[in-house]
């Protein structure tokens, strides 16, 4: 009886404290900010993932030039190319990447210029109107993702929100008294409230 009350007063402690993981993982950092230590889209050092769209312009080659989405195993399919790794580089990277492919082609010093068309989705779940994948929009909070799910339901704890961020196994809980940060790929949980 002891050991049960020690272990349920361990996870509601841990459940009280901001940025804390719910589940540890191995090697894991804790954040411990609201804003997540990770490069915001649209910074030079956003890393590319599965399902982001980029946008790929190579001077002077119109058929290559275009639209192309990062698939499941995290490389783009480009003609001249071939399949290029692009999940864990940023823009810049991806471009010498994709210049150095060309180049052992057909094609003497490419030009390339890589943006991010689309973000990928994030996912929120739980205690929201319509759980679901949305799209990402740069400076989405939390507060911005539920009311794209159509807000809160009845049996929310509207004053905590568990999020899993894109590549990791960690679930953090962090207080909604402050504007928390969304990232492209992140899952959203709202808990339900215990009366």
């Amino acid at each position: 009886m002891i050991q049960r009350l020690s272990l349920s007063m361990v996870i509601m402690l841990a459940a009280a404290v901001p940025g804390q993981a719910v589940e540890p993982e191995v090697g894991a950092q804790s954040r411990g900010s609201y804003y997540a230590s990770r490069p915001e889209p649209g910074s030079p050092s956003y890393r590319l993932g599965p399902t982001d769209r980029i946008r790929l312009k190579v001077y002077g080659e119109g058929d290559i030039t275009g639209d192309y989405e990062v698939d499941s195993a995290g490389y783009v399919s480009v003609p001249l190319a071939g399949r290029v790794k692009a999940a864990g580089l940023t823009t810049r990277q991806l471009e010498n990447a994709i210049a150095a492919a060309l180049s052992q082609g057909m094609l003497k010093d490419p030009r390339v210029n890589v943006e991010v068309a689309n973000y990928r989705p994030f996912f929120i779940l739980g205690e929201v109107k319509r759980a679901g994948e949305y799209p990402y929009k740069a400076g989405l909070t939390v507060l911005d993702a539920v009311a794209s799910a159509g807000g809160y339901t009845y049996r929310a704890n509207e004053g905590k929100v568990v999020i899993r961020r894109a590549g990791s196994v960690v679930e953090e809980i962090y207080p909604l008294d402050a504007p928390v940060m969304v990232f492209p790929g992140d899952n959203i949980r709202v808990p339900e409230r215990w009366f």
